[in-house]
């Protein structure tokens, strides 16, 4: 691809340009002599990305760029056609590389001068530089040569072999036995349904507090995901929103995104609780994204974006979570022989408990021709394999155990929480396979009970994706690494009267993207026994997970003892 060198600035794109940090700017200029430079450990060799001012490997402090090969092996991609990027039309590919030179460092690129249809997981490639303003974009494209796929690069830890790596309680004494779940409340679910976040989040509170027998006045705590911030369709203002609205006056409260996914501002909840720091937590979780996204394209909202991105896949057109995860998918089809069936069996499994939910999006019947002809979004997903942007508030209270004993509605116990990291956070330097951020928190989990999978009688599993759902039943132990496709084939084993009922209310799939909180919700009404037409028979015991790229967690709960 043709490329200016020199001093000044090529015509810009229209694409995200990458910001040009102290750390950073080496990479993102390299390309002006045509070579590819990656942060190196000068104490053990080990290429460094994205850039660190320490080893990960040796925590060596000497690090300084050195030129590479710029040859490098085709891990896993995606065609996107969904996603419109300005000076990106689709479809284009978006793909991860692994550097022959250190397979380790993943780049997060577009696979250009070749015809998408052949593209093979292994091939080789090498870089070509596209300058764009005062930036050098390192694209790749196949070198021809050798004509059979290269050995595939894999993650620094083996997915089956998380489990081995989960730390073990450091305590006999659980934090999880001092709590209890006591009330839930969900505000109405829909698309666009034009009303403010902060609206939603209120009447999912004082239904939640209506829900345990309580008074506002009994609420101590207030713990929110994603807490404050301009998060666009994504929160309701946090904690000091909700405070000002309804006048609480905490003696703990806990809002921020880098934590255990959207659920964990219940376990943060449960540790305050159990060092006696409040009493009753009002946890909450608020999004508005369909809402949102009508506003900007009225204009009402300005629309975001515009000014140079510190991120390492936005300038690519790697826009959105789906991008990451259909190579996830990708990766699974080519290691495990997994296939789009695989994954139309989730999203007939949600559709189908949707129709007995009146709260959800989308109810009406779904065979797998019509998943299989839906228009594509980026390879392999199709519409459903995503879920609904919605708009919706959902809320839940933690409860001190003792101080419930009294409440109208006995409370759920909580059996266990997963929380660990394991792997690499960032999205393109983890697990090749699984959704990033999933087989170490679901790990965790079983060091901290005596229960096991054959113990569970209802999954409420995070499903952005389908995939994620898959990454999930996978490593929780459901069924084994790899083994998903015949798990789930037919779709008997995840409905309501299967082994394991998954995602009894729809899902995010079809019930609406409510975060994960939608989930837990869905955990207490069957533990409960209050689900209806889609209770599940005989559930005591449920396993819950949120997240999943950014730091996943899960929790086991039971019905009251």
């Amino acid at each position: 691809m043709a490329s200016t060198n020199g001093d000044d600035p090529a015509p810009r794109s229209g694409r995200p340009l990458p910001l040009l940090s102290l750390d950073t700017e080496f990479f993102w200029t390299s390309g002006a002599d045509g070579r590819l430079r990656i942060q190196e450990c000068r104490a053990c060799s080990a290429l460094i990305h994205p850039p660190q001012p320490i080893c990960r490997y040796c925590r060596g402090r000497e690090l300084a760029p050195r030129v590479v090969s710029g040859v490098a092996i085709l891990a896993s991609f995606t065609v996107n056609h969904r996603f419109a990027v300005p000076g990106l039309p689709p479809p284009y590919v978006v793909a991860t590389v692994a550097l022959e030179d250190d397979p380790r460092v993943r780049l997060t690129t577009n696979i250009v001068e070749c015809d998408p249809g052949e593209l093979h997981l292994g091939m080789r490639l090498e870089v070509v530089f596209q300058q764009d303003d005062d930036v050098w974009l390192p694209l790749f494209r196949p070198t021809g040569q050798p004509p059979e796929p290269a050995p595939l690069p894999v993650d620094e830890i083996a997915p089956a072999e998380f489990g081995q790596r989960a730390t073990p309680m450091l305590r006999r004494d659980k934090f999880e036995d001092s709590v209890v779940l006591t009330g839930i409340g969900m505000s109405d679910i829909g698309r666009r349904l034009m009303r403010p976040p902060l609206e939603l989040t209120v009447d999912a509170c004082e239904r939640a507090v209506a829900d345990a027998g309580l008074t506002l006045d009994d609420i101590d705590g207030l713990s929110s995901y994603p807490g404050g911030g301009n998060l666009g369709g994504f929160g309701e203002g946090g904690v000091t929103a909700l405070e000002s609205a309804l006048g609480i006056r905490p003696t703990w409260h806990n809002g921020g995104i880098e934590t255990f996914g959207p659920g964990g501002s219940v376990i943060a909840a449960m540790l305050a609780v159990h060092a006696g720091l409040a009493t009753h937590v009002l946890c909450y979780r608020t999004v508005w994204e369909a809402t949102f996204n009508e506003l900007m394209k009225r204009g009402t909202i300005p629309v975001s974006g515009g000014g140079r991105t510190s991120s390492w896949m936005h300038p690519f057109g790697s826009t959105s979570a789906a991008h990451t995860l259909a190579q996830k998918a990708q990766r699974h089809f080519h290691d495990y022989g997994t296939t789009r069936e695989t994954l139309g069996w989730v999203a007939l499994n949600q559709r189908a408990n949707a129709a007995l939910n009146p709260s959800a999006v989308y109810r009406d019947p779904m065979t797998m021709d019509d998943y299989l002809g839906a228009r594509p979004i980026t390879t392999p997903f199709g519409l459903y394999d995503c879920d609904v942007p919605c708009d919706g508030a959902v809320a839940v209270i933690v409860s001190a155990r003792d101080a419930a004993a009294d409440l109208p509605v006995p409370g759920i116990e909580v059996e266990a929480v997963g929380t660990q990291i394991i792997e690499r956070i960032e999205w393109d330097q983890s697990t090749l396979t699984h959704e990033p951020q999933v087989l170490g928190p679901a790990a965790h989990l079983w060091t901290r009970t005596d229960l096991r999978p054959d113990d569970v009688d209802v999954a409420e599993l995070y499903d952005g994706f389908t995939i994620n759902c898959v990454s999930w039943i996978e490593a929780l132990g459901f069924c084994k690494i790899g083994e998903a496709k015949d798990f789930l084939d037919g779709g008997t084993n995840i409905a309501r009267d299967g082994i394991l009922p998954l995602n009894t209310h729809g899902g995010q799939l079809s019930h609406g993207r409510t975060h994960g909180m939608g989930l837990l919700h869905e955990a207490i009404v069957q533990l409960r026994g209050a689900a209806g037409q889609r209770q599940v028979r005989d559930a005591r015991v449920a396993v819950v997970s949120s997240g999943g790229l950014t730091p996943g967690g899960a929790m086991l709960l039971r019905s009251p003892s």
